[in-house]
């Protein structure tokens, strides 16, 4: 298998921003890209799971949990509402638990690391909102494309090298 990144950045180095290379991949997904929706809901995933209900369409929900390490903002249940409902992937500001589990499932998953704890359910989010992360800002809409490599956004969708785009199906 190739790496994705290092040919997109190769093609399209000055269209891309890549994200601090923080994260670590815990889904049974290596390589992941899609259309991107955000949500920013510090410890608490409710609007997390509304949004997971709905249809993915191949897209890439970016969880903005402020970096925070107190509360695991992506479990086993939610990755399994993730790929029951076609999402491609999911990347957390924050930090995810089952890990064993998600590393088994068939869906991209990058975050800063794992906690065991839930969240609280409070209600607190807000969806659709631009993201920042260490200075790199990610809009709604924007393409977020990861691989072992690392993360990387663009505006724009990208055409891909031969060879990876039956790898999101």
């Amino acid at each position: 298998m190739r790496d994705l990144l290092p040919e997109l950045c190769d093609s399209y180095g000055a269209e891309l921003t890549l994200l601090p290379s923080k994260f670590s991949s815990f889904g049974g997904k290596a390589i992941f890209w899609g259309q991107v929706e955000t949500v920013r809901c510090p410890e608490d995933n409710g609007l997390v799971r509304q949004i997971l209900s709905e249809p993915g369409k191949g897209r890439v929900l970016l969880i903005d949990g402020g970096g925070g390490s107190r509360r695991a903002l992506l479990g086993d249940q939610l990755a399994e509402l993730a790929l029951q409902n076609g999402w491609s992937g999911i990347l957390v500001y924050g930090y995810v638990r089952d890990v064993m589990t998600l590393s088994n499932l068939p869906l991209g998953v990058q975050a800063l690391g794992a906690m065991p704890l839930k969240t609280d359910k409070r209600g607190l989010g807000e969806r659709s909102v631009e993201v920042e992360i260490e200075g790199r800002r990610i809009q709604p809409g924007d393409y977020l494309y990861a691989d072992p490599n690392g993360i990387a956004i663009s505006a724009a969708l990208l055409v891909l090298p031969e060879g990876f785009k039956e790898l999101n199906a």
